[in-house]
C-alpha cells in the first residue's frame, strides 16, 4: 500500500473543481474560531466514544485512511495508531495548525495532518482503504461533489465512514430561521439542511452500498447518522 497522498487537480478525473470562493469563505469562518473550537468540550462524551470504538472496530492495522474534515485532529489522533497510515485534512489552515501542534506533543507515526477541501478533487484516486466524514458532509458546499470526491479516493471495497448531523430533523425554526440569521451575522457557517432519508439518498445516487445505519447519541434526541457504506468491488 502506498503512503497516503493529496494528487494534482488535473490527475483526479472528472469530479468538478470546488468554486475558489466558497472554498475561501469556508476557510475563514473556521480559521476565525478554530482556537475556540479546539477548547470547546465535546458534548455527548459517551456518543463520541461508542463512535470511535465502533470505527475502531472497522479499521485495521493494514489500512491506508484520509479523514476529511478533521478539525483540530482530536479523532485522528486517536484512530491512527490502529492503521498503517493516516491522513487527516481540513479545509482550515488554522486548523490544521492547531492539529500538528497536537501531534508534536503527541506524536503517532502513522499520521500527516495536510490542507485540502473536501469538495474538491484532490485526492490520490483509489489509494485509500477508508474514508472518514465526522460532523462534515452537513456543512460541504455540495453533497453529491463531497460524496463523489471520497468514493473516487476509495479503492474498490473500501468504506466511506460518515456521522452527519441531519440538520432537517432538528425543530424548524432552527434550520430555517436561527441558522440563516446566525449566518447572516458570521456565527454560523454555511448548512446544508437534509433529513436521513435525503442523507442516504446521495449514497445511493454515488454507488455506494449502505451496510450500516446508527445513532450513537446517548442525551436526549440524536440527529446524527453515523453510516458505513462500501464502495463496489
Amino acid at each position: 500500500m502506498s503512503s497516503p497522498t493529496l494528487a494534482p487537480r488535473a490527475e483526479t478525473g472528472a469530479t468538478a473543481p470546488a468554486n475558489p470562493a466558497a472554498v475561501a469563505r469556508k476557510a475563514r469562518f473556521w480559521d476565525r474560531i478554530a482556537r475556540k473550537y479546539a477548547t470547546d468540550p465535546i458534548a455527548d462524551m459517551a456518543g463520541y466514544e461508542a463512535t470511535l470504538a465502533r470505527v475502531q472496530g472497522l479499521l485495521s492495522a493494514e489500512q491506508t485512511v484520509l479523514e476529511l474534515g478533521c478539525g483540530t485532529g482530536s479523532t485522528a489522533l486517536r484512530l491512527a495508531p490502529g492503521t498503517r497510515h493516516f491522513l487527516a485534512t481540513d479545509v482550515s489552515s488554522r486548523m490544521i495548525e492547531i492539529a500538528r501542534e497536537k501531534l508534536a506533543s503527541n506524536p503517532v507515526p502513522q499520521l500527516n495532518f495536510a490542507l485540502a477541501d473536501a469538495d474538491a478533487p484532490e485526492f490520490a484516486p483509489g489509494a485509500y482503504d477508508a474514508v472518514l466524514a465526522f460532523n462534515l458532509l452537513h456543512l460541504v458546499s455540495d453533497l453529491d461533489q463531497a460524496l463523489s470526491v471520497a468514493v473516487q479516493a476509495l479503492r474498490p471495497g473500501g468504506l466511506l465512514i460518515s456521522k452527519t448531523a441531519c440538520i432537517g430533523e432538528m425543530n424548524p425554526l432552527i434550520p430555517y430561521l436561527a441558522l440563516p440569521l446566525m449566518r447572516a451575522i458570521g456565527k454560523a457557517p454555511h448548512v446544508l439542511c437534509f433529513k436521513q432519508p435525503q442523507l442516504l439518498a446521495a449514497f445511493a445516487r454515488q454507488g455506494l452500498e449502505v451496510l450500516s445505519v446508527e445513532r450513537h447519541g446517548t442525551r436526549g434526541k440524536d440527529i446524527r447518522a453515523f453510516i458505513v457504506a462500501r464502495k463496489p468491488s
